[in-house]
């Protein structure tokens, strides 16, 4: 069986969340300070949740330098120490659950198990987004955040944009995970309906069949036969008869005339021949043999 999408997107997203809110949480670049007036122009100083960096020119890196406004003891630095670091465990606890759930190496994934790890993603995209918003909110605030005075300027570094997107990617990724949920609750959904009905269901209302009449329907055929058009068989009778026919015959041929011989003359014989004949055929049998006519 192949992977569900939304399981191999939250496979993708997670890991990269991890990675950007890991970098967020040990690189010190938070926030960015620059314009100092005792110091080169090119001088920056780099400040985040446990380390302060000096540069110059992107030359020279100089890490551990000393806090001397007491900038980690700010209540934003302490709180972002915190929920970073709980969100980089949840996040390893939702990612070690999301490999036991998808199961890319067995038929059928844990539903219920992927499920579980998305949620514990997003809970870790909302640790991770929390800090990095209230860093955000007091970032130009020197009496929460402290920084020299103006005109020293302070600005946003990268370490709280990768933060950002990293919380953003652990979001989309537990989300994406969660869905998992929907299969195994259809799954529950099944068994207990399953179980709710021990016995074959009988329906509530008895089946009733009427026998409807036929309606009748007109002849689509007309029988038609020796010029005329014909009733149908069950219509043939005395009621038929009375029936006005309809249609138009069909012609027939004039009967052919018979020939007639008035002279009762054949072909070949004399007019004295024919009265003789016909002398003979009137003539009584006086003989003892058999007549013709008796023939």
């Amino acid at each position: 069986m192949r992977t569900p999408a939304v399981m191999t997107l939250g496979m993708v997203l997670a890991p990269c969340g991890l990675l950007l809110t890991l970098t967020s949480t040990l690189a010190p670049g938070w926030r960015l300070v620059k314009g100092f007036l005792d110091q080169p122009r090119d001088v920056v100083l780099y400040q985040g949740l446990w380390d302060m960096c000096r540069e110059q020119s992107s030359r020279e890196r100089e890490c551990g330098q000393e806090d001397a406004l007491g900038y980690f003891q700010a209540e934003p630095v302490l709180v972002a120490r915190g929920l970073m670091v709980t969100s980089l465990a949840v996040t390893g606890l939702g990612l070690l659950l999301a490999s036991l759930g998808v199961r890319c190496w067995e038929e059928e994934p844990h539903y219920a198990l992927a499920g579980a790890s998305g949620v514990a993603l997003f809970a870790a995209g909302l640790l991770s987004l929390i800090p990095v918003s209230w860093y955000n909110h007091f970032l130009q605030d020197r009496a929460v955040l402290p920084a020299p005075a103006s005109p020293v300027t302070v600005e946003v570094s990268y370490s709280l944009v990768l933060g950002y997107l990293g919380s953003c990617l652990l979001l989309l990724g537990g989300l994406s995970l969660a869905l998992s949920f929907a299969p195994w609750c259809e799954e529950c959904c099944r068994r207990r309906r399953k179980a709710s009905r021990p016995g074959p269901r009988h329906p509530s209302i008895s089946t009733v069949y009427v026998d409807w009449p036929q309606p009748a329907l007109a002849p689509a055929i007309k029988y038609y036969s020796d010029g005329q058009h014909r009733p149908r068989p069950a219509e043939a009778g005395p009621a038929a008869a009375a029936k006005p026919k309809v249609g138009f015959p069909m012609p027939r041929p004039p009967p052919r005339t018979s020939y007639t011989n008035p002279v009762d003359v054949l072909d070949g014989e004399t007019g004295a021949e024919s009265q003789g004949a016909s002398s003979r055929s009137t003539r009584p049998c006086q003989s003892s043999l058999p007549c013709d006519s008796d023939l």
